[in-house]
Parts: C-alpha cells; sequence; structure tokens
C-alpha cells in the first residue's frame, strides 16, 4: 500500500476532510480566506470528500429508468452550489483543494448508457476542475457493474482528462467489491496509482436494514452510511482483495465507517472463532492499517482516539478534519 506521502502526492498537500451533506450550507456571505495551521506550521488542506453533479446527464438519462434518481441528485442544494459559493464556503473553512467527485448511481444501467453517461461526466468534470485548478481536482466516474469498461474509464479519466483517480460506490448490484469480476477494475487502478474514493450508495437497502431505519434521525444515512463503508472493507481484507493488490490507493468515506473502533473485534473473530484462511490470520492487521479514511468522526476526542489506534498499527493515512458543524 501506498504511503501517506505518495497517497496524497496527486493532491499536493495534506488532506483534510469536509463533511458530507452535513456542512453549514454553501456560500454564506463572503468570508476572508481561512488559514488552517498544524503545530503553528501552515499546511495545505484538500477535502476529499466533496460532491458535485452534471446537470447534463439528463441529456442522456431522460426516459430511461434513472431519470428520477439523476433528477434527485440534481436538485439538491448541497451537491449543487455555484462555482461562487463553493469557492465562498471553502475558503470560510480553510479548504485550499476540494477533490470532487459525483455519488454512483448508475450501476442498473445498460453498457450502451453507462458509456455515454460516464464519458459525459468525466468530460464535464474536467471542466469544473479547469474553472479554478488551483482550488479543485476531480475523480473520475466508473461504471463498475462492467469491470472491464470500467478501467478503461478509469485510465481515460486520468490520462485524457487528469482526474486523480475514481469514485466509486460500496457495493455494486449485490456484488461485493471483494468478488473476483472486479479484478480487472483493481489491477488497473493499482497500475495507475489511481486514487479510489468509496461512498455508500442506497446503503440502508444495500445492507438490507431498510426497515429498521425509518423514523427520526435520518439513521438511513447515519448508521447506514458507515455500516455499508464497514462490510465492504471487512470483505476486501478478509477475502484478500488488498493482498492481491497491494498497491491499492483506497480512501474510504466517513471514517471508515465502524472498522477504525472495531478493527480489535474483527481481529478477534479471526484468531478465536478461526473463520479466516491461513494467509488472511498473518495478514488481517496491515492490510487494516494500509486502508486510508476521510476523519468524518465529528468530534476531536473521538479522532484523536482513533489516530492513536491508526498508528499503534503501523500508520495509514489519517487526517484531521475542517471546520464542520453537521
Amino acid at each position: 500500500m501506498a504511503s501517506r506521502r505518495q497517497f496524497l502526492s496527486g493532491f499536493g498537500g495534506v488532506a483534510f476532510c469536509a463533511a458530507c451533506g452535513m456542512r453549514p450550507a454553501w456560500g454564506q456571505g463572503a468570508a476572508p480566506r481561512r488559514k488552517v495551521s498544524v503545530g503553528g506550521r501552515a499546511v495545505r488542506t484538500v477535502d476529499i470528500h466533496c460532491h458535485c453533479v452534471v446537470p447534463e446527464m439528463m441529456d442522456v438519462l431522460s426516459g430511461t429508468p434513472l431519470e428520477k434518481q439523476a433528477r434527485a441528485t440534481i436538485n439538491s442544494p448541497t451537491n449543487n452550489p455555484s462555482m461562487k459559493d463553493r469557492l465562498a464556503t471553502m475558503d470560510a473553512q480553510g479548504i485550499d483543494v476540494e477533490a470532487m467527485s459525483i455519488n454512483a448511481f448508475w450501476y442498473g444501467a445498460d453498457r450502451d448508457t453507462s458509456r455515454r453517461l460516464i464519458d459525459l461526466l468525466n468530460q464535464k468534470m474536467a471542466h469544473m476542475c479547469q474553472q479554478a485548478p488551483d482550488r479543485f481536482v476531480g475523480f473520475g466516474a466508473v461504471a463498475l457493474q462492467f469491470p472491464e469498461l470500467a478501467a478503461e474509464q478509469l485510465e481515460a479519466a486520468m490520462k485524457q482528462h487528469g482526474l486523480k483517480g475514481a469514485a466509486i460506490g460500496g457495493s455494486v448490484n449485490d456484488k461485493e467489491l471483494s468478488d473476483p469480476m472486479f479484478d480487472p477494475f483493481w489491477k488497473k487502478a493499482e497500475e495507475l496509482q489511481a486514487v479510489i474514493f468509496m461512498h455508500p450508495q442506497s446503503a440502508e437497502i444495500v445492507t438490507g436494514i431498510d426497515r429498521r431505519v425509518q423514523g427520526n434521525g435520518m439513521l438511513r444515512n447515519v448508521i447506514g452510511n458507515p455500516l455499508e463503508t464497514t462490510i465492504a472493507l471487512s470483505h476486501m481484507i478478509f477475502e484478500g482483495t488488498l493482498d492481491r493488490f497491494p498497491g491499492l490507493k483506497i480512501c474510504a468515506a466517513h471514517g471508515g465507517g465502524y472498522l477504525p473502533s472495531y478493527a480489535d473485534r474483527s481481529d478477534n473473530g479471526c484468531r478465536t472463532l478461526k473463520q479466516c484462511s491461513g494467509l488472511i490470520r498473518k495478514r488481517r492487521q496491515p492490510n487494516i492499517s494500509r486502508i486510508s479514511m476521510s476523519t468524518r468522526w465529528y468530534s476531536r476526542r473521538k479522532r484523536c482516539a482513533i489516530w492513536r489506534r491508526s498508528s499503534a498499527r503501523g500508520g495509514s493515512w489519517w487526517a484531521p478534519t475542517t471546520a464542520s458543524r453537521g
């Protein structure tokens, strides 16, 4: 797995994470650009968890089964601020660079629609980044339901459009990302040294908890999102994906779900329940420490505790968050 310095080289600085859909409203008036320092030393901050949309995708999706979901995504004010408002909020929160991504909702699309949609999204993403190239970088979109096609799209996103990697969901049509069918994509990602940003999609449904997370508290997001990430990462560790592709650069949203807090329980499951192969039993702790995570824990105490645990396990990349009151 890449070192922290290697992982962050594509972003040009220390990475920090701003909130996903839980930050203050975009563009609440002009404010001086906030500077962030650590130990009295100025650092360059990168928000690696920044949603955006491409309204022009309706040219491809109108009249398809994805039209309703696409319109809902476009109409979300959190996903679609103006560039002026986006930059104003970045300045107020002390964010130097945003790594923008589009939440994948197209895993049910056919191959032709997927090809046309992804081509459009990656072209538009590159165009958005070019509007302020010193402030924006982008993750590409890929049709992961077609792994070989996704590998081609990842390469095109990086080599033709200058994007930094790809944003993906935590599962694809009831298939875990550890399934060997996705190996062509992981092989290409490792070859390109692409940063792969993993973000949950329809988490309450794919985890099977939909009926239990109704009511107050937005539990489908608050519980569902970290749960899906936990399941996805755990399968990648225990099914050997990270052993097959040790050079992967994976960054998981929402603090890596519950995995950092419950890593010792995962270890114990291998040790006492003996549900792991000999190879995985030997490597489970190094594999856990090799996954990078955006630090969306919402409290300094939790952040420091997780950071210390990570360091004790060999130190994957853990980055403190910028200001957010979500």
